[in-house]
């Protein structure tokens, strides 16, 4: 009998697959769960669209029917290698995670530049960002680190959360402004971020493990992935995790700030990634 395999929707990644657990009346770990694209939140709440997710049971937990119930010794060999497939399922999962928790672990440290004095282009920003909160009557305070090249603003408070947004586009809003006052001039400029209670982390491992997903997922299809519409960073996080893999090739689609990834199986001998090519 084919297993039972459900395409469902939900406002998020989480909800759709809460529903997938109560349409087979199994706990999540005894679904098979594929993700076909993650929920966007459009421009101003406009043109957004559900997470949509391909759910089946697991066919490790299925209930095996042995219609010679005679055989007993063919029962113990049918148990102990489910037993023996689930113990190498959790090892794989457990290297998956160790190699990822490693992947986030070095990305963090190569890419956390020497500090140094904070510059008046960034005391400028800093003094714009908190009079933007005060206008906002936030309880928030701005804490600046700045490096050679980049000026880090940090909200901190009770209300700093209110600030993340959707996927962080009330982050990327109050950047985007940020570096719009600040860099007016051709000399001095500097890459401003905004952040608040570490989420700019938080999101980088997020995608790091989307992109692992979808890495399996072309490679086992041989099949084109596309994602939903993201940001310039988090384009270019998907785009560098990817970009050592000569087997697959990742191009950006569409215009506009926020725009789409595509993944798919490179051609023999070549890799593509984000237009540019790699020799394979």
């Amino acid at each position: 009998m084919d297993a039972k395999i459900m395409e469902i929707e939900g406002k998020s990644i989480d909800e759709a697959i809460e529903k997938a657990c109560r349409e087979f009346g199994v706990a999540r770990e005894k679904l098979n769960i594929e993700i076909i694209s993650e929920e966007t939140g459009g421009f101003l709440g406009m043109l957004s669209k559900k997470a949509k997710i391909k759910a089946s049971l697991l066919s490790l937990d299925m209930e095996f029917s042995l219609a010679d119930t005679s055989s007993e010794p063919q029962k113990e060999e049918v148990k102990t290698e489910i037993k023996e497939a689930k113990k190498e399922v959790k090892e794989i999962k457990r290297e998956t995670k160790k190699e990822l928790a490693a992947k986030i672990k070095i990305t963090a440290e190569t890419s956390k530049p020497a500090p140094q004095e904070p510059t008046a282009l960034g005391v400028r920003a800093k003094e714009i960002l908190e009079g933007i909160l005060q206008r906002m009557s936030l309880q928030c305070k701005v804490v600046l680190a700045e490096t050679a090249d980049k000026i880090v603003l940090n909200i901190e408070g009770s209300d700093s959360g209110l600030l993340i947004g959707k996927r962080g586009q009330n982050l990327d809003a109050l950047q985007y402004i940020l570096n719009k006052a600040i860099n007016k001039a051709d000399n001095g400029r500097k890459i401003i971020m905004v952040d608040s209670e570490e989420y700019r982390r938080r999101r980088e491992a997020s995608l790091l493990d989307l992109a692992e997903k979808v890495r399996q997922k072309v490679k086992k299809t041989r099949k084109p992935v596309s994602l939903g519409h993201m940001s310039a960073h988090d384009r270019r996080i998907i785009h560098l995790a990817l970009q050592e893999d000569a087997s697959l090739t990742t191009k950006s689609r569409g215009e506009g700030e926020y725009r789409k990834i595509v993944v798919l199986p490179a051609k023999k001998g070549k890799a593509v990634h984000n237009g540019q090519q790699n020799p394979g």
